[in-house]
């Protein structure tokens, strides 16, 4: 990718920016790379960028100016306006410590408590506070815009002119990116809340950005990249306030910003040197890299990886070595000083001149061209005049047929997708075309990525309800709905999941008697082993159930293998011996289910391949099981379990919705186990050797953050620094190893897999543990030899031993290393026979290293001890696989800054991180994906929820009743000066809304609002509008009257006030729509929890008989219901925890005095009690 993106945030992390300029700089534009700055240590100074800079001061800043510290501490670290220090909006929120929280916290309990109570509360306290962590304030998001590999290496040799128009490429590309975020990425929020922020997003008038070029990596290869530091300050285009970016697209669209920004800069560099452009194969599991054709890979290669660094260390050595001994080493002893190198640590960023830089890598190029680099360069960039497209070359059907194209494609690796996913993969497709202008670029994409939105299936309702116009834009479409938010799949993977959840329903599979699957649940194995009760019943279950498609469910280490052994000795008793067979989606988890329950096994896409070959398929009365389910593919399942149903079989899907999903598009396991309310499912962990961890795995498959301090309690947690976890996770893992131990070592990413793996054999060439010898190289740029532990990375069925072949993830040790580059391999544990001989091409396209690997390969192995690697990215899936692998111990290492090319740490790293809150953030960060049908179940249950139409509600009528409170405050007695400085004061908003609920309590706002300001002068007031919601809040906090007078308040659903009064059409309508259907949600929330007997009803009681108080009853139960669907409660009591903000306590203090009306009802204390329903999966 060409474009990431961090988060910045507010205080003192713009400084980072600041650290590697020049100092007593002057006019240091990339452009100009022979000035006085040349020679100077450092690089450029930023500058301004976005068309929102145009708004500060009185337009004394312009694009292209020079940042100042001063300019930047203003804007980044305080929220203001650079140029006059006015507050743009809102200042950054300033979050309390955890320590301030726990302290604020304790002084609020009841001094009435007794010594033991208010420990226990106070310990409760430090645990929920020191779990939430401390949240800091967003200052910006920091987009690093870098250059492709080939065209850094270009920039690094070339002559000045051609390094200054090659800078001003990607400085026009990164603009014209910039200025498409401005029209399709960027919009703040505004509204009421509707429970991640402000329900509405409008746009804005532009960004906020400064610009650092920067010329180098950490290890000082050329590396061309621009930091755009968007400011979290944005002017809203409606009403000019200062309000925060919305930072959901900015996350959703990175993506496809690179892949735009890519294409974009490489059009630039065909338009100026006419340069052609190649897809580069980068091995497996990787997309193409786009690189310049006439820019060798050697040449990107030299300037890419660590190698250069390990071989002058070795150089180093090596020299060392002949002045101690007065001879050259061995090659036995150079590959040791090889080892020695590779262990050095990582080279410190150095800030060094663009001039020292360019003289050191045109001797680097030179020596790998075989001629003068800045010559080679000057013959690269001379070139004929490329031929460019306009929007209007690309026809119609061209356009229509790529973005049919583009949604197979995505449509292979998601169940669901959006538009963005669409313009990455449509930029993708049109990467190798030359365009004129980055306007024709943008139109093309975008017509390929309506037309792929045309032939993809809609999951996303069509808006509920009508909005007024001042709601919609210009376009048309609702300000309540995020611009490109839309949720798509296809029909494809729609009938798929339809034809999956009727086979689940199917009851015309085979089955076995249950006197048959009785005599094995009773008697132990062939080693003595009884089935657990849970074992014992999920078998009966699956074997009498006579569904064609059915499911176990079992969590890390719950003896899966143990049911399954014993279902099928069950099933070949009636079905005779060879009618259980086995698939699973990877070749080596279906070798490890054949080795588990002997018997004959496939991975998914070869038993395919095989029917469409040679006609393979399955028989009456078999039972095929499908293990590792929740990684096979929907489209998969699908075709397979066809087949079955056909033939006359049974499929089992077997495996554990919490645990690492489908590379391809799926979601089907998760979506036939919630089908079901009784699915089978092993509840009893059976794994480690620790009683306290078989609970501690359940909590972390559920992601209750609470089992944090279980593994803190247990010596599991450690944190720090990435280089101080990796070596700590490293060094912890080698000793189990050295203990006789099988422990398995897991990273985030292959870099860092690769990175451990180097350290591993280099380390086991010094103890001696390797023999120097002769080498390969292997797929990562790592060398392997005899003794050396390998990963196979693809299936070869040709490559074998008898019944063993090469599989995609099996690990082996290397046994010779032949003269040819082919090496001689051995299944890892085997001491005799069983050798296979790899090819020198397979060895260097598809083998690593394999003392460490990642959280997919660990899935589904089991080893004594293991050592995982945590970083802030990881997902709940990744840590509760990589945490369940070991038997007696899994340890985690937290790593809380994240790996960065500069010397110093990123702002958006939290100095405050710990171990526990990295974790905490982790278990909330779930990586599943959702099947198209439960998508659009969550996607009618959120914009049909009231958390979302009383927030839209609110909104509209805020817009709609304005004027009427601005005329109240007009005629309330306050001054000119006073009026405007409440009607434009940023909580006029919140002034209005109290100001309804008064008048839906039925008080007379006309004679009391005047009361209300007469009351006290505001000398004193910071903001009026603030004073006058406190006082309009105090006096009207109950109903109007007293005793029988008093009336009814006018509450939709119990809870929102209702907006009466004069105000437009439109707005009425749109409220009135929204009022109905508020109330007919709450309506079906309560019905169906109700029927579903959810524990929260027991407290409702049984509505009465007599209609009348029945009426009562609904309504009091109606906005018990209406405030757990606004607040999104799950919990069994039936108002939830206490509420943290105002808004929230209003609603609940209503639901609280609905609950009392309930209870006060005769019929309350005789209803009859509906029992608890049964709850599926393993408790804790």
């Amino acid at each position: 990718m060409t474009v990431s993106m961090r988060v910045m945030s507010a205080g003192d992390g713009y400084k980072y920016l600041l650290r590697t300029v020049a100092a007593a700089d002057g006019d240091r534009a990339l452009s100009t790379p022979l000035t006085r700055y040349y020679v100077e240590a450092g690089t450029p100074p930023g500058q301004w960028l976005g068309a929102g800079v145009a708004s500060f001061g009185q337009g004394q800043l312009a694009v292209g100016d020079r940042v100042s510290e001063a300019q930047l501490q203003l804007l980044m670290g305080m929220g203001r306006d650079p140029i006059t220090g006015d507050p743009l909006g809102h200042a950054f929120p300033a979050y309390q410590s955890v320590p301030e929280r726990i302290d604020a916290r304790i002084a609020d309990l009841d001094p009435g408590l007794s010594p033991g109570a208010k420990g226990e509360a106070v310990a409760r306290i430090e645990a929920e506070e020191t779990e939430r962590g401390r949240r800091r304030a967003v200052a910006g998001f920091d987009f690093t815009f870098s250059i492709p590999k080939s065209a850094s290496a270009l920039w690094a040799v070339a002559d000045a002119g051609t390094q200054a128009l090659i800078g001003e490429a990607h400085h026009a590309a990164v603009a014209e990116v910039v200025a498409f975020m401005e029209r399709e990425v960027a919009a703040t929020r505004s509204g009421a809340t509707a429970g991640d922020g402000a329900v509405a997003q409008v746009d804005v008038t532009g960004l906020v950005a400064t610009s650092f070029d920067h010329f180098d990596s950490r290890a000082g290869d050329p590396h061309l990249h621009t930091h755009v530091v968007i400011s979290n300050k944005v002017q809203t285009a409606f009403d000019g306030k200062w309000r925060s970016l919305d930072g959901r697209p900015m996350h959703a669209a990175v993506v496809a910003l690179s892949e735009l920004h890519e294409a974009v800069f490489a059009d630039h560099m065909t338009r100026t040197f006419g340069v052609e452009w190649e897809a580069r194969d980068m091995g497996r599991d990787r997309n193409p890299a786009w690189a310049i054709s006439t820019v060798p890979e050697e040449l990107v290669q030299e300037f890419s990886t660590r190698a250069r660094h390990i071989d002058a260390e070795k150089d180093r050595l090596i020299a060392e070595y002949v002045a101690r001994h007065g001879r050259q080493p061995s090659t036995a002893t150079i590959i040791k000083l090889r080892a020695q190198a590779t262990l050095s640590t990582r080279p410190e960023k150095e800030v060094r001149s663009l001039a020292d830089l360019t003289a050191e890598w045109r001797t680097r190029a030179t020596g790998v061209l075989g001629q003068d680099a800045t010559g080679w360069a000057r013959t690269v960039t001379d070139n004929d005049k490329a031929l460019l497209l306009r929007a209007d070359d690309v026809p119609l059907e061209v356009v229509a047929e790529l973005g049919q194209t583009v949604v197979e494609v995505v449509g292979e690796k998601r169940s669901t997708w959006r538009r963005w996913n669409l313009m990455a993969e449509a930029s993708r497709h049109t990467m190798g075309w030359r365009f004129a202008t980055m306007r024709d670029r943008e139109a093309v994409v975008g017509m390929i990525a309506d037309a792929a939105e045309q032939a993809s299936l809609r999951l996303t309702p069509p808006d509920l309800v009508t909005s007024p116009a001042a709601f919609r834009r210009v376009d048309g479409t609702s300000v309540f709905r995020p611009k490109h938010s839309t949720v798509f799949s296809s029909e494809l993977l729609l009938a798929a999941e339809d034809r999956l959840l009727e086979r689940s329903r199917a009851l015309t599979g085979p089955t076995v008697p249950l006197a048959t699957v009785e005599k094995v649940t009773t008697k132990p194995d062939r080693e003595g082993r009884m089935l657990g009760e849970d074992q014992a019943d999920a078998l009966m279950r699956i074997a009498v159930s006579g569904r064609m498609l059915d499911v176990l469910v079992g969590p890390a280490g719950a003896g899966k293998t143990t049911a399954m052994f014993a279902l099928r000795r069950a099933w070949e008793k009636e079905h005779g011996k060879g009618s259980v067979v086995g698939l699973a989606p990877s070749a080596v988890a279906a070798q490890v289910l054949a080795d588990d329950l002997g018997i004959a096994t496939e991975n998914t896409a070869k038993w395919w391949q095989n029917h469409l070959v040679h006609g393979t398929d399955f028989e009456a009365g078999q039972l095929v099981i499908i293990d590792e389910a929740s990684l096979a593919g929907t489209l998969s399942l699908d075709r397979i379990t066809h087949l079955a149903q056909r033939a006359g079989a049974k499929v089992l899907l077997v495996g554990d919705y919490a645990q690492l999903q489908s590379v391809d598009a799926g979601g089907a396991f998760g979506l036939l186990v919630g089908d079901r309310g009784d699915a089978p499912e092993l509840v009893d962990v059976h794994r480690f050797t620790n009683a306290w961890e078989k609970t501690a795995s359940l909590a972390l498959r559920h992601g209750r953050t609470q089992v944090i301090d279980t593994y803190l309690d247990h010596d599991r947690i450690r944190d720090g620094d990435a280089e101080v976890m990796t070596d700590a996770a490293y060094t912890a893992w080698r000793a189990d190893r050295e203990r006789g131990l099988v422990s398995v070592l897991v990273a985030e990413t292959r870099e860092d897999v690769s990175a451990l793996n180097q350290r591993a054999r280099a380390d086991l060439i010094l103890d001696g543990t390797l023999k120097p010898g002769r080498e390969v190289e292997l797929n990562d740029g790592t060398t392997a030899g005899v003794g050396d532990t390998i990963i196979t990375r693809r299936n070869d069925r040709r490559l074998r031993n008898g019944k063993d072949w090469v599989r995609n993830g099996d690990t082996w040790t290397i046994t010779g290393v032949r003269d040819d580059g082919s090496v001689t391999i051995r299944k890892t544990g085997r001491r005799f026979g069983g050798s296979i001989v790899l090819p020198a091409g397979y060895v260097t396209d598809h083998v690593d290293l394999g003392y460490a690997i990642t959280a997919h390969r660990a899935q589904g192995v089991t080893v004594d001890t293991a050592h995982v690697l945590v970083e802030p990215t990881t997902t709940r899936e990744n840590l509760y696989v990589a945490m369940t692998r070991g038997k007696h111990s899994n340890h985690a290492y937290v790593i809380l800054d994240r790996a960065d090319e500069h010397a110093h740490p990123h702002p958006g790293d939290n100095p405050d991180a710990t171990g526990r809150s990295v974790l905490f953030g982790v278990l909330q960060h779930t990586g599943a994906e959702l099947s198209a049908h439960e998508t659009i179940t969550a996607e009618h249950e959120h914009w049909g929820s009231i958390a979302q139409l009383a927030a839209e509600y609110e909104t509209i009528a805020a817009a709609a009743q304005r004027d009427r409170w601005a005329t109240l405050v007009r005629a309330s007695g306050l001054t000119a000066d006073q009026i405007d400085a409440v009607i434009e004061s940023e909580t006029f908003g919140a002034l209005t809304a109290e100001l309804r609920r008064a008048e839906a309590n039925h008080h007379d706002l006309d004679t009391l609002f005047p009361r209300l300001v007469a009351a006290r002068g505001f000398e004193d007031a910071d903001d009026i509008a603030s004073v006058l919601h406190y006082r309009v809040a105090r006096a009207t906090a109950r109903p109007a009257g007293s005793g029988r007078t008093r009336k009814t308040p006018r509450l939709i659903a119990g809870l929102i006030p209702s907006a009466d009064g004069p105000m437009t059409r439109d707005m009425r309508q749109a409220l009135d729509e929204r009022r109905e259907l508020i109330e007919t949600r709450a309506d079906a929330v309560l019905d169906t929890a109700r029927d579903a007997a959810e524990p929260w009803t027991r407290t409702l009681g049984e509505p009465p008989r007599d209609p009348r108080k029945a009426a009562a009853w609904r309504r009091h139960a109606r906005t018990v219901a209406a405030y757990r669907d606004r607040y999104g409660l799950t919990e069994d009591m039936p108002l939830g925890p206490a509420p943290e903000n105002t808004a929230q306590k209003i609603d609940r203090a209503r639901a609280e005095t609905a609950l009392r009306q309930l209870a006060d009802q005769p019929e309350h204390h005789q209803q009859h009690r509906l029992p608890a329903p049964t709850r599926q999966g393993p408790s804790l």
